[in-house]
């Protein structure tokens, strides 16, 4: 668990000379004035919120959360590079909450354009757009950006401490600075002098960094490029990090909450008596929308937290997950927010006898992001602070929210941030860390753990939402000349800002039509239309957002085009993708190449294959399944992706068999359904996934063309649904336009 105590308490405590305000020198430097959050002792100093040097060696402070995406063991590799320390030497503390360590990068997703089309004065746009996150200190692990927005700013951070402790060396040896070099932490000097950099730290924190840094040249690369060994796979081998579930406090107490099942409805009333009077309870805390239980252990606070007698008010929405699908669906007949992309003229194309037309419609349902640990925090009010301890995508935001419930500034909040039980984008969310702190303020001076249960995760998530695409295409002569594309469901994007920042952001919501408007294809009318509907459900950012089902809707239509002219589905994507963009045609032809695909299968097995652009990443994926007398079995998977330079071969290759494996699960069993305004959905049989007998074997491809580094950890998820549907309409001829398949289909379970 980080302990920013004990980096106070350390002597020699310096900070590398590379981010004074948190942002790379160069073209990330607006202004030096964001205040470093480290705050040292006596005898101590750091110039900035980055690299630390002390007697025991360097330690990252990291920005961003490790929830099993190895950010923990990529960004020690960014800074090892430049800083000319042993990777494996450099230790890893998650940062607190703090303007200083803004993501930028993920205003990189915000401008309005084909992703992969981006130029020179698009760059500079996205730049000039950082000013957002900076100002808002919008410190957050998503959008698979994390090692996007570290790659240059770590990298200078470890130069820049490397020449500054270069100049701390010169000065003291009286040497001309040129002739000094460094190696595994230690400046060399002629003579074989060596000085380490913790001898040399205090002098070094008396200097002016250099402003920029020479970066070395990826050919002298000894860690990036290379897979590396995993810093936390030791520690979750054995049992010994620290998620949320594991923080322990002395005087701990435990908590279980019970909230409306009518998402949004509030508690009209509720009798305690019966859990009050259970031993080892010792209090019920009325949270307004629901009650918490204080007990002596987290097993019999649910318990206790289960013989509540609630009555709950009704839900803001309606009843029946059918009720919610015609709401979306007619929002598809309304006005849209967004036609993002509209080439060519589709009202004025003349459609000849033999063109082919061809329509669809297709649906998806909400989806959960059931993480393996459960929302929980720990919590430690005493009048006039608060301490959390949780796994928090967004710290800040969390220290902010939890400041708000307990009546406290900001400042009188401190966000310890642990490992991550798996986030998705759920715990970018602050309600289970709210919870923690009002339940921590009824018991003044005692620390409690607030655990939810299973089933209050499964049924209070901010969810995917529910979405409905209208699909039309034109063929001529084989080929598509136009496609038009329609797709309907709640925003994302301005329900997840309003709870974030307070602002419902106005205008086209790209976000709900990216993976669809965006796509590498060159058909000459292309038009994408995005329509919003209205309804109350929470939903949030879960991995992938909105590509998450556009990706589903484009690629099986694409297939469907494919199919009404007789033609192999890959080699028309081929067609398309080469005239539009060199790397996505590249991921197709490498899966051709990895799957042995010759457009025919044997009789009993079918073969699918998709292609999404989304993170800035071109994925391509093929899916073979096999008829098992009557079930389906997906047996094999095959992926390609264009990441343009691969800072860690293993960890991508895990993020895209991890992806792939979150894609089918979703697309063959998962729905999160409605009944009397309540989740039908209680716990993993409800909401399975699939497991080690049943996943596939996967093969992953890593290609390095591209120009600009693109995202690792979401991007598979998209092309793997429309895959596998595709794989089921080569094995049965079924055409399903509908999420989960296991409605019309049986898996091998």
């Amino acid at each position: 668990m980080p302990n920013w105590g004990k980096i106070t308490r350390r002597t020699l405590l310096v900070g590398s000379a590379a981010i004074a305000s948190g942002v790379a020198f160069g073209v990330w430097q607006y202004r030096r004035d964001l205040p470093n959050p480290l705050q040292p002792g006596d005898g101590q100093a750091t110039l900035n919120p980055w690299i630390l040097i002390d007697q025991e060696g360097v330690t990252l402070i990291a920005a961003r959360a490790e929830m099993g995406q190895g950010v923990y063991t990529t960004l020690p590799a960014l800074v090892a590079e430049e800083l000319d320390v042993a990777w494996e030497d450099v230790r890893v503390m998650h940062g607190p909450a703090a303007q200083a360590y803004y993501n930028g990068a993920v205003m990189s997703h915000g401008l309005p354009i084909n992703d992969y089309e981006r130029t020179g004065f698009h760059e500079v746009m996205i730049e000039a757009m950082t000013v957002l996150p900076k100002m808002i200190g919008l410190q957050v692990t998503g959008g698979s950006t994390s090692t996007i927005d570290a790659f240059e700013k770590l990298r200078m951070a470890g130069a820049t401490a490397r020449e500054t402790l270069k100049r701390a060396a010169a000065e003291r040896l009286n040497m001309p600075l040129g002739s000094l070099t460094t190696r595994d932490g230690k400046v060399i000097a002629p003579g074989g002098i060596e000085l380490s950099y913790a001898e040399l730290a205090p002098a070094a924190a008396e200097i002016d960094p250099p402003r920029r840094a020479a970066l070395r040249d990826p050919e002298d690369w000894r860690y990036l490029g290379r897979s590396m060994p995993r810093t936390d796979m030791i520690a979750k081998s054995t049992g010994t990090a620290e998620f949320g579930l594991d923080v322990r406090l002395p005087g701990m107490k435990f908590a279980a909450v019970r909230r409306n099942p009518r998402l949004g409805g509030g508690m009209l009333s509720f009798d305690a008596s019966a859990a009050e009077g259970m031993p080892g309870v010792e209090r019920v805390v009325d949270l307004t929308d629901g009650i918490a239980v204080v007990a002596s252990n987290t097993w019999l606070a649910m318990q206790a937290a289960d013989a509540v007698e609630i009555e709950w008010a009704a839900a803001p929405y309606p009843d029946t997950s059918d009720e919610m699908m015609n709401v979306i669906r007619a929002a598809l007949d309304n006005a849209p927010n967004s036609m993002l992309r509209d080439d060519g003229d589709l009202d004025a194309l003349d459609i000849s006898p033999e063109d082919r037309v061809i329509e669809a419609e297709y649906t998806v349902p909400w989806l959960a992001h059931a993480t393996m640990e459960p929302m929980n925090a720990t919590a430690l009010y005493t009048g006039d602070a608060l301490d959390i301890w949780t796994g928090s995508q967004a710290p800040g935001f969390a220290e902010q929210r939890a400041a708000e419930a307990v009546d406290l500034d900001t400042d009188q909040v401190t966000c310890q941030v642990t490992f991550l039980g798996g986030g998705f984008g759920r715990r970018g969310e602050t309600d289970f860390v709210v919870q923690a702190a009002r339940v921590a303020r009824a018991i003044q001076g005692t620390p409690v753990k607030v655990t939810w249960s299973r089933e209050e995760d499964m049924r209070h998530d901010f969810y995917r939402p529910a979405a409905a695409a209208r699909m039309r295409g034109v063929l001529r002569g084989g080929f598509a000349t136009a496609l038009e594309g329609r797709v309907a469901a709640p925003s994302v994007t301005r329900q997840s800002m309003q709870r974030m920042t307070g602002l419902s952001p106005s205008g086209p919501d790209k976000g709900h039509v990216e993976g669809m408007f965006n796509q590498p294809y060159a058909i000459p009318s292309y038009r994408v239309s995005g329509h919003l509907a209205d309804l109350d459900v929470p939903i949030g950012f879960w991995r992938s957002v909105g590509n998450s089902f556009n990706g589903f809707f484009m690629e099986s239509f694409i297939d469907e085009m494919a199919a009404a002219v007789q033609r192999d589905p890959l080699a028309f994507r081929l067609d398309l993708a080469r005239r539009e963009h060199a790397p996505s045609a590249g991921v197709l032809e490498a899966v051709a190449e990895m799957s042995g695909w010759t457009g025919s299968t044997p009789e009993g097995t079918g073969r699918g294959v998709a292609l999404t652009y989304s993170f800035h990443t071109a994925v391509a994926v093929v899916v073979e399944v096999t008829d098992q007398d009557g079930d389906i079995s997906i047996d094999r998977a095959w992926v390609a992706c264009d990441v343009g330079t691969a800072l860690d071969p293993a960890i991508i290759e895990a993020q895209m068999s991890g992806g792939v494996i979150w894609g089918l699960s979703a697309a063959a069993m998962q729905e999160i359904s409605f009944a009397g305004g309540e989740v039908e959905q209680w716990n993993f049989p409800d909401f399975d996934s699939l497991r080690l007998h049943n996943s596939p074997e996967i093969e992953v491809r890593i290609l390095e063309t591209q120009s600009h580094l693109g995202g690792v950890g979401e991007p598979a998820v998209p092309p793997s649904m429309p895959a596998l549907a595709n794989a089921i309409y080569d094995l049965t001829g079924e055409r399903v336009r509908d999420l989960p398949l296991n409605r019309r289909l049986s898996f091998v379970i």
